[in-house]
């Protein structure tokens, strides 16, 4: 059921589903994805008596921001600060997170800084938290290759092109990160629609040039940020999920991620499943969750 709540900057809008007193789990989706992706996740979850809630993360679909004052900010203490808001707001002291890409990477913070809100994590490919300080260090080049996107809305002409071609450049990410991956065009359209958000260009543009320092941070998020500048470790007990044939991030970027983490630890690579770890691998992704249950 779609419902709305106040938290933090933002008008959240969001799915729930299972019973209120049941064990609260947050999933998180990132970019270009949208709350769909988790569609084959939800019933496995609630059928295993959890209490699941799917938030549009801002700039997609129907969450809003509550003021045009708001920077439309992209950046990692944003989505970080979103997600705790909305813990707050709906009055879960402690919860069990999982998302992957820009929801992984929110999910990680939290674990991360204010762990004792977290009963366990599942993450997309390991440790997502962005080492910002050293953005600029060059990488491998066929590494370079992969993350193109991310150059490319860097300039003006990258950003026109989103707000020209949002639906075409979501769906070739979506096949150049999950190339052994077939999806239908209903499955994309349904995820798509979530781009037609009026502040999903400025917060994708933003995200991606800040985490280069091309942009300026959003200043109420600024000692987040400088806490996440140190890579803080994560303490609660964690299933990482990286898929093999994952377009973006290949496996072995995540094959060391083990140091980042200080409690328990498992790293589960899946066979023939890429980037959009929830929707190609439904089962997988809801049984890591529930291992830490």
């Amino acid at each position: 059921m779609l419902k709305h709540i106040e938290a933090g900057v933002l008008r959240v809008a969001y799915e729930e589903h299972g019973a209120e007193s049941t064990l609260p789990v947050v999933l998180l989706h990132g970019f270009p994805y949208d709350v769909r992706v988790y569609d084959g996740v939800v019933p496995l979850l609630v059928s295993a008596g959890c209490r699941v809630v799917v938030p549009y993360l801002r700039g997609y679909g129907p969450t809003r921001f509550r003021s045009a004052e708001t920077p439309r900010s992209g950046q990692q203490a944003a989505l970080a600060h979103d997600l705790l808001a909305l813990l707050n707001a709906l009055s879960i002291d402690r919860a069990l997170l999982a998302g992957y890409d820009w929801g992984g990477r929110a999910a990680c913070i939290v674990a991360a800084l204010w762990g004792e809100r977290v009963r366990g994590l599942v993450t997309g490919c390991g440790y997502n938290i962005q080492d910002i300080p050293r953005a600029m260090t060059p990488l491998a080049p066929e590494r370079e290759l992969e993350l193109w996107y991310q150059y490319y809305f860097h300039s003006e002409r990258g950003r026109a092109g989103l707000e020209q071609n949002r639906d075409a450049l979501g769906a070739l990410l979506w096949r150049l990160w999950s190339p052994s991956w077939r999806f239908d065009e209903a499955i994309y359209r349904r995820t798509a629609a979530s781009f037609d958000n009026p502040d999903f260009v400025a917060v994708v543009i933003h995200s991606y040039r800040h985490r280069f320092g091309l942009a300026p941070g959003d200043s109420s998020v600024e000692e987040t940020e400088r806490r996440l500048a140190a890579q803080p470790t994560i303490p609660v007990p964690t299933v990482a999920l990286h898929g093999r044939d994952n377009g973006v991030h290949p496996a072995e970027t995540s094959e060391h991620h083990h140091r980042y983490f200080t409690g328990r630890y498992e790293r589960r690579l899946l066979d023939g499943v890429g980037h959009n770890l929830p929707l190609e691998a439904p089962r997988p992704f809801a049984n890591a969750v529930l291992a830490l249950v």
